[in-house]
């Protein structure tokens, strides 16, 4: 049974259409991302699920439970969710333990303070339970926030850009710590974030929004080298864009023949080529003359991977401005003449009406 499903759900602010139609669901254990630019719907839609924002057209339930349509309206907290925003929300006038206590008011007092004491422990916090938020640095402020939706033993987690917040060095340490705790304690959750890599990173599925509608949902792997559209593609990462014409099941570009996947002989269509699927290789490391070179402008190293800008000569056209992103220290000279070898299955072809 799925912990949380939403069904055609619709929201209005105004005339604004902020969520329009979207059904979507999140299995048990399992985290599930929505993702997409600011003002695509994702929060309104994670805020309807949670009961803040009144629910206008649609259903939500939670597990075997409606919450909110077919004439039901369950309040957030009696909905079984577990809530982290991205601001945290601790009270300043609680301690620790007692922000953590809060929401365990059907338990004995002895009860409560053990449960407590157990989450701020499980998320790294517990020589803390005396200290006051404003004492906390801002990754020990979300581990506590995180602790005290936790506490509760929720249903479904739902958590609202929860590490915007901090620096990027923290970010990593925490959304680490925060997925592995997730999944060792089995809750299920849905995620708002607009980086496409911390999608990837913490999602087991992502949702991908746009102007209110989902325009594609799956595992990371099949976003990422299975787009739906160009704007999926664009989303996930930089590409270099050709056009060309579909003729015989595939498209010329000056990298080699690409097939087009079924769309008709003649239409006009876009290419799209990640920077890793172009190989590069020094002309004094190939067995053979190579059938397609680029000349290097610049090469930078960026840590684990260098980039690489060349310049490629057209079909018919003028020299093409690509990059090429390599593993490793591969800093060829400006000027330096390299061969092209293209991974086709990171080069996607779309109509060119396609947006």
């Amino acid at each position: 049974m799925n912990s949380l499903a939403l069904d055609q759900v619709t929201h209005r602010f105004a005339d604004v259409l902020a969520v329009d139609g979207v059904s979507l669901s999140v299995g048990a254990s399992e985290l599930v991302c929505l993702v997409g630019p600011s003002g695509c719907g994702k929060t309104t839609l994670l805020r309807v699920a949670a009961g803040v924002e009144e629910l206008q057209q649609g259903r939500v339930q939670i597990g075997d439970r409606v919450v909110a349509g077919e004439g039901t309206a369950v309040a957030p907290e009696d909905r079984g969710v577990g809530l982290v925003f991205q601001d945290y929300v601790l009270f300043p006038h609680l301690k620790v333990l007692e922000n953590v206590m809060f929401g365990l008011a059907n338990m004995r007092a002895a009860e409560r303070r053990s449960r407590a004491r157990e989450v701020l422990e499980q998320v790294g916090m517990e020589g803390f339970g005396t200290a006051y938020p404003h004492e906390l640095s801002g990754g020990e402020q979300q581990r506590v926030a995180l602790a005290r939706a936790l506490a509760p033993r929720p249903r479904i987690m739902l958590l609202d850009e929860p590490f915007s917040g901090l620096d990027a060095r923290l970010r990593n340490q925490i959304r680490d710590e925060t997925l592995h705790l997730l999944k060792t304690s089995g809750t299920s959750t849905l995620m708002v974030t607009h980086d496409p890599e911390e999608a990837m990173f913490m999602a087991d599925r992502i949702a991908l929004m746009r102007a209110g509608r989902l325009e594609q949902v799956g595992t990371p792997a099949e976003l990422y080298f299975h787009p739906a559209n160009v704007f999926v593609a664009e989303f996930f990462g930089e590409v270099n864009q050709m056009t060309g014409i579909a003729s015989g099941g595939q498209v010329s570009t000056p990298l080699g023949a690409v097939a087009v996947n079924g769309v008709a002989d003649g239409t006009e269509v876009r290419i799209l080529v990640r920077p890793e699927a172009l190989q590069l290789r020094r002309l004094a490391d190939c067995e053979a003359i190579p059938e397609r070179t680029g000349v290097v402008q610049a090469s930078r190293l960026l840590g684990r991977t260098s980039l690489v800008h060349l310049s490629v000569k057209g079909a018919g056209q003028g020299p093409m401005h690509l990059h090429a992103r390599v593993p490793g220290r591969f800093l060829p000279a400006e000027n330096d003449v390299v061969a092209l070898i293209l991974d086709s299955s990171q080069a996607f072809v779309f109509p060119s009406t396609d947006a």
